[in-house]
């Protein structure tokens, strides 16, 4: 998952033509951890989307544009538009994201 460094760089990869999926967590996060360490084989399943990682501390005004007010939540791009989002409280178990990911029409 290649991580997003700045807000220009997070634009330019949400209004590429390609799906996206935008994992936003923090280094101080426990959920996150534990999300690290499922979400590599739900990556390679769902290789539809191109798989990205924010800081939300390192780009707070982005996780607040789009809403994230727990984390990890996972964000789903396509054009330039958030189409779905997982919120933090959904999103602690294996099961929960690929019942998210499987419920997404895009």
């Amino acid at each position: 998952m290649e991580s997003i460094k700045t807000s220009e760089q997070f634009y330019d990869i949400i209004s590429d033509k390609c799906r996206s999926i935008v994992k936003f967590q923090a280094g101080w996060c426990p959920d996150c951890r534990v999300m690290d360490m499922f979400i590599g084989p739900i990556e390679e399943k769902y290789d539809e989307y191109d798989w990205y990682d924010v800081d939300r501390d390192v780009l707070p005004e982005i996780a607040e544009k789009y809403d994230v007010m727990g984390i990890p939540s996972l964000l789903v791009f396509e054009n330039g538009e958030k189409k779905a989002h997982l919120h933090s409280a959904n999103a602690k178990s294996p099961d929960q994201v690929t019942g998210f990911l499987e419920g997404i029409s895009i």
